[in-house]
């Protein structure tokens, strides 16, 4: 069965470490994710924003910014607004995750969509109260045991934090 292993970095140099370590060990860019606040208008991250914030919706991912550095060789990338949590940049099968047309209010938002992607909900409220403080939520989609463990591996060589693993429901993208 597919798991999904998630972390928390604690800065924009930690993850990109993360990520750039999980390519180097292998790992495609459509099985990473990364989650984070847009606290700078995406200036820092975006070369360019097409980023429309309609009510009460999370849409706009499709036509997010491009972000540079490593980060920028993840797929899916884009802005996006959470309601009740305010902008976000994600990427990854997260995105999809987050730009789907059923999450929103009734759902939760992050954590429901967290939920929804095989996190328990104890774990997916943590991670969304580390989001929102700033931190960065990094997950990857392994095939087996071993590259769970090289996952897990690399988070904890990398400094990250909050490291858990669940079965995982891969969004329709």
């Amino acid at each position: 069965m597919s798991k999904a292993v998630f972390c928390i970095a604690r800065t924009r140099s930690e993850a990109e470490l993360i990520v750039n370590d999980l390519k180097s060990a292998g790992f495609s860019p459509s099985d990473i994710s990364v989650l984070f606040p847009d606290t700078q208008g995406s200036r820092d991250f975006a070369h360019e924003q097409h980023t429309k914030l309609p009510e009460g919706a999370t849409t706009g991912a499709g036509t997010g910014g491009v972000i540079g550095g490593v980060l920028g060789w993840l797929t899916g990338i884009g802005a996006l607004a959470i309601p009740g949590l305010g902008p976000f940049i994600a990427a990854g099968p997260i995105m999809a995750a987050l730009s789907g047309a059923a999450v929103g209010a009734a759902v939760g938002g992050l954590t429901g969509a967290l939920v929804g992607l095989g996190i328990p909900e104890y774990e997916a409220k943590l991670y969304e109260g580390k989001v929102k403080e700033g931190n960065y939520l990094i997950s990857v989609h392994t095939e087996d045991r071993e590259q769970q463990r090289r996952a897990r591996e690399i988070f904890k060589r990398d400094g990250a934090q909050d490291i858990s693993s669940a079965s995982e429901a891969r969004p329709s993208t």
